[in-house]
């Protein structure tokens, strides 16, 4: 019984012990949120995540105001190798899958296929076997995080895999399949329902019901709608069969696996069709950040407009929005939208200041909570007297 209670914290806590914020100090040093020497403030923000041995390799990738993108590597791709990651190295990018998939959600509702407020209810067979709450659960509260979903179900098999994870690195979420969805919404009891709770098992729902919908896999959508129309050629949820696998960045134990000792190998995960359009994606840092740019333009195209949309918030209540598949935050006068994505292995994190048309990206090949520095570096990216705040 300790050890599952034990577990339950830590299942629990996953979504809020990820450290994205800077401390005051960061954020008062006078010349410390902005300047216009990029490289040395990746140098001084991100070199030290590899000398401190927080993770074997680092690559920072930054958007600036004119649509230039810049990239600053650390360390290794791969342990007592030489290869320093770059642009183009591919990393596990694990719940950023989740703005990739919120796309092809808003597009599917900007063409009528979907709606917002259709209800778990009108789009699963079998809905009879349903929990009073979960039949009215909404696409948009499963996309905003807001429909009093867990992270993750706190079951006995939930457990029990967390632990084996502990000591070998292995995925958890290996028996989020149908029939484990279908079970667990029909005992499905919200909590905080309305309020802002990431969940995992909640974007799995969600890409479940866009599958059922359309017919095809939700992933197979993605790649067909979102990701080979915005042009990124290393991006997919099969890296084997992307062009810049020859040179990815393998994983290693950071903070998570608690019980495997810092820098050793961690198994890759594998998800099955309920979890891999939310967490299964491998990207690098140029194709992220072309997807963060493809957020700023506005109604270019439909696409464009879906992800400007989820970025800038869908209104969820009276005279209320959030934002879908991103967290918001006001820093330095400055409103930051990002997303943080960590699997065993792998840290990844993409922000956008779209007031200022910049984004930050940082991957990492290790699992590592502190995730500051993305933050810091996007405030750093429009020197002084030239950022549009948000005052």
């Amino acid at each position: 019984m300790a050890i599952a209670f034990q577990c339950c914290l830590s299942l629990a806590g996953c979504g809020v012990l990820s450290n994205t914020d800077p401390q005051p100090n960061e954020l008062a040093r006078p010349g410390s949120v902005r300047s216009r020497d990029l490289q040395a403030d990746a140098d001084e923000l991100i070199r030290p995540l590899v000398e401190s041995g927080q993770t074997p390799g680092v690559v920072a990738g930054v958007l600036l105001p004119d649509g230039s993108m810049r990239f600053f590597g650390y360390g290794v791709t791969v342990r007592n190798g030489v290869a320093r990651p770059d642009g183009d190295t591919l990393f596990a990018v694990g719940s950023l899958s989740k703005g990739f998939l919120a796309a092809e959600l808003a597009l599917r509702v900007d063409e009528g296929v979907l709606a917002w407020d259709d209800t778990i209810a009108a789009l699963a067979p079998g809905s009879a076997r349903l929990s009073d709450e979960a039949r009215q659960v909404t696409l948009l509260q499963l996309a905003t995080h807001t429909a009093g979903m867990p992270r993750q179900p706190l079951d006995l098999q939930t457990l029990e895999l967390f632990v084996r994870y502990l000591f070998t690195g292995e995925s958890f979420y290996g028996h989020f399949d149908r029939d484990y969805v279908m079970n667990y919404l029909a005992t499905f009891s919200a909590s905080r329902r309305g309020e802002p709770q990431y969940s995992n098992i909640g974007y799995g729902i969600l890409g479940h019901l866009l599958a059922l919908r359309t017919g095809q896999p939700a992933e197979a959508s993605v790649e067909q709608r979102v990701i080979r129309p915005l042009g990124l050629r290393c991006t997919g949820y099969e890296p084997e069969r992307l062009p810049c696998y020859a040179t990815r960045a393998h994983g290693y134990a950071g903070d998570q696996p608690k019980f495997i000792p810092r820098g050793s190998a961690t198994p890759d995960w594998q998800f099955n069709d309920v979890m891999r359009a939310s967490a299964g994606l491998h990207s690098t840092a140029r194709d992220l950040l072309t997807m963060a740019s493809a957020h700023m333009k506005g109604a270019d195209t439909q696409l464009h407009a879906a992800l400007a949309g989820n970025a800038r918030g869908r209104p969820v209540s009276s005279g209320r929005t959030a934002t879908v598949a991103w967290s918001s935050k006001k820093l330095d006068d400055r409103t930051i939208t990002y997303q943080v994505g960590l699997v065993a292995g792998y840290t990844s994190y993409v922000g956008l200041d779209i007031a200022n048309r910049t984004a930050v990206v940082i991957l990492q090949n290790s699992f590592n909570w502190d995730l500051r520095a993305g933050h810091l570096l996007l405030l750093r990216t429009v020197p002084p007297g030239e950022a549009v705040t948000n005052r």
